[in-house]
C-alpha cells in the first residue's frame, strides 16, 4: 500500500466521541452558592469604593467564624412592573439568618446595598418577618445591619407595608430578646423607625446617616442648607439628638463591640446575664477611692474613675458616652456578675439632672430591668437643672421618666451616695423612698432639700436681713443647718440609709450586697401596663 492512498477504518471500529463527565448535583450546588455568595463583583467593588463591606462580609465580622446559617438565600421577589421584571436576583436584597457570637445564638439580617440599593421590598420584608419571629420564638437577640434605601417605590403600598410588619415585631420583641440596630450606610424616612424602636443603635461615621427628611427636603421647606452627615451623621446622633448609642470610626470596630455587648446581655427576658468566672477578688480594697472624690461638694472630679475602681478589672461599656455627660450608663462586672450602673457626672454641668440625662438615665434603668440586670446608683447630685428652657421643654414630665423607671424597676438595686443628694434629684437618684432595696453611704455625704447656703437663706432670710452683720450670722446659721440636718449620720439614724461604709470597702459590700439580692422576688400588680409620663 502506498503512503498516498487512504485508510478507511470501518464505522464500527471507530472510537466513540468523548462523553461530558457526569454532573455532581453537589459541585454544582457548591458553585452556585459561592457565586450567590460573591454577587456581582462591579457591584461589590462599588461597596468598597465607598469604604464599606459587603452585607455577607458585615455577617462574618458579627459572628463566630463558620457558624452562620442562612435563611432563604433563593428567594426572589414577585413584583412585574416597572422594570422588575427583568431583574430578579436571588435574596432580594437582603442576606439573613442565625449564628452564634461568643457561642450563643444570635439571628442577624443584613441589607444588601449592592441588590436594588438594599431596598425594602414585600419578599425582602417577608424575610426579615419570619426571622424575626424565629428570634422572638427561640428566645435569641436580633441584630440588624442596617444599609438600604429605604421601600421600594416600584412595589408600592406593598413595601410600606413591610416596614410596618417590621415595627409590629419590633415593638412586640421590646423586653423579650435584646435588639440591636447597626446603621452602616443611609436610613431615611420611615425606615429610621425600626432602628429607633431597639435597644441599642450603632452608627459609623462617615458611611452611616439616619433622617425622616433630607438635606434636598430640608432645604425646599426650611431654606437651611446642610449635608447629609451635619443633619444625621454618626456624631450629630450620639451627641446631639441621642438616636445612637455609639459612634465609630470604622466598621471592624463597630462590630466589635456589638460582639462585647452580646456577651454581656441574657439571650431573652427569662434569662439571666452570662457569669463569667472573674480574676478579680470580690473584697478587694479600693484604697484609691479615699483620694478621687474630693471633701468639697463643688469641686469636680470624673465619676468614671470611681467606676472603674469598683468594677472587676476596671472594665466597663458605657452606653452613649458622648450623650447628656452629665449621667454616666454603664455596664460593668462585679464579682463576674453583669450588673448596670448610673452614675451621676461632676466633671459635667457639676452632675445635675436635666431633660436629656433624665431620658437617657430612664431608658438604660428600663432595659435592665428587662432583662435582669442589678441596678447600682452612684449618686452625687445638686438637683435638677434650673431655666427656663428646662421647665418650657417639660423638666417635670421628663425627669418623671427617671422616677417612673426606678419606681417599676423589680431588679436588685443598690444605692450608694457618694458625697451630696439634695432635693427631688436625691428621690429620683434610686433612694430608699423609691424601693432601693439597700442604700449605703460615704463619710462626709450630705442629704437634704438643699445645700445649707440656700437652705439658710431661705429659713433665716428675715434675721439674716435685720442683723448687724449678715455676713456674720449666716455663716453661723449655715453651720447650724449642716450640723443639725446635713451630717453624714442624719439619714442612717431614721433608717433611710442601711449604713456609713469606708469608700475602701465599696467594691465588697456590693458585691456582697448584690449576692444576697439574687434571689429577689418582687410581685407586681395586675394590670396590662403602665402608662410612662411622655
Amino acid at each position: 500500500m502506498s503512503i498516498t492512498e487512504e485508510t478507511v477504518v470501518p464505522e464500527s471500529a471507530a472510537p466513540p466521541p468523548a462523553a461530558d463527565p457526569p454532573s455532581d448535583p453537589r459541585s454544582d450546588l457548591a458553585r452556585a452558592k459561592q457565586a450567590l455568595r460573591d454577587g456581582d463583583p462591579d457591584a461589590t467593588r462599588r461597596q468598597h469604593g465607598k469604604g464599606k463591606l459587603t452585607a455577607r462580609e458585615r455577617v462574618d465580622l458579627l459572628l463566630d467564624e463558620g457558624t452562620f446559617t442562612e435563611l432563604e438565600p433563593l428567594r426572589r421577589h414577585r413584583a412585574t412592573g416597572f422594570g422588575l421584571e427583568r431583574r430578579r436576583p436571588h435574596t432580594d436584597g437582603v442576606v439573613a439568618g442565625w449564628g452564634s457570637v461568643h457561642g450563643r445564638t444570635v439571628f442577624v439580617y443584613a441589607h444588601d446595598f449592592r441588590i436594588f440599593g438594599g431596598a425594602l421590598g414585600e419578599a425582602h420584608a417577608e424575610k426579615i418577618h419570619k426571622l424575626m419571629d424565629m428570634a422572638a420564638s427561640v428566645g435569641a437577640p436580633l441584630v440588624s445591619l442596617n444599609d438600604g434605601a429605604g421601600a421600594r417605590i416600584q412595589e408600592g403600598v406593598t413595601a410600606l407595608a413591610g416596614y410596618g410588619g417590621i415595627f409590629r415585631r419590633n415593638t412586640r420583641s421590646s423586653g423579650v430578646i435584646p435588639q440591636i440596630s447597626v446603621m452602616l450606610g443611609p436610613c431615611a424616612g420611615g425606615a429610621a423607625y425600626a432602628p429607633a424602636l431597639t435597644d441599642f443603635v450603632f452608627m459609623v461615621r462617615d458611611i452611616s446617616q439616619m433622617f425622616i427628611t433630607g438635606p434636598d427636603v430640608v432645604q425646599a421647606v426650611t431654606g437651611e442648607r446642610v449635608t447629609h452627615d451635619e443633619l444625621g451623621g454618626a456624631d450629630v446622633h450620639a451627641a446631639t439628638s441621642g438616636v445612637a448609642h455609639f459612634a465609630y470610626d470604622d466598621e471592624a470596630a463597630c462590630l466589635e463591640d456589638v460582639r462585647y455587648l452580646l456577651s454581656m446581655l441574657p439571650a431573652n427576658n427569662r434569662e439571666l446575664p452570662p457569669v463569667r468566672p472573674p480574676a478579680d477578688p470580690a473584697d478587694r480594697p479600693c484604697d484609691a477611692l479615699a483620694d478621687l472624690v474630693p471633701a468639697d461638694p463643688n469641686r469636680a472630679y470624673d465619676v468614671r474613675a470611681v467606676l472603674a475602681e469598683i468594677v472587676d478589672d476596671g472594665d466597663y461599656f458605657e452606653v452613649h458616652p458622648a450623650y447628656a455627660a452629665n449621667v454616666v450608663c454603664a455596664l460593668a462586672r462585679l464579682d463576674g456578675h453583669v450588673v448596670g450602673f448610673v452614675a451621676n457626672q461632676p466633671a459635667h454641668l457639676a452632675g445635675v439632672l436635666d431633660i436629656d440625662a433624665s431620658e437617657k438615665a430612664a431608658r438604660f434603668v428600663q432595659f435592665c430591668d428587662a432583662f435582669n440586670i442589678p441596678l447600682v446608683s452612684l449618686v452625687d447630685v445638686p438637683g435638677f437643672l434650673p431655666g427656663v428652657g428646662q421647665e418650657h421643654h417639660g423638666i417635670i414630665r421628663h425627669g418623671a421618666k427617671l422616677l417612673y423607671a426606678y419606681c417599676n424597676a423589680t431588679v436588685p438595686r443598690v444605692q450608694v451616695i457618694l458625697r451630696k443628694a439634695y432635693g427631688g434629684a436625691y428621690i429620683v437618684m434610686d433612694s430608699r423612698s423609691i424601693g432601693a432595696d439597700l442604700s449605703f453611704v460615704w463619710p462626709g455625704n450630705e442629704i437634704a432639700v438643699m445645700g445649707a447656703e440656700g437652705a439658710a437663706n431661705v429659713i433665716f432670710r428675715r434675721e439674716i436681713a435685720a442683723a448687724a452683720d449678715p455676713a456674720e450670722v449666716r455663716a453661723r446659721r449655715i453651720e447650724e443647718y449642716r450640723a443639725e440636718l446635713m451630717h453624714p449620720f442624719y439619714a442612717a439614724e431614721r433608717g433611710l440609709t442601711d449604713d456609713v461604709i469606708d469608700p475602701r470597702d465599696t467594691r465588697s459590700v456590693l458585691v456582697r450586697s448584690l449576692a444576697m439580692l439574687r434571689a429577689k422576688h418582687a410581685d407586681l400588680p395586675a394590670r396590662k401596663h403602665g402608662n410612662p409620663p411622655q
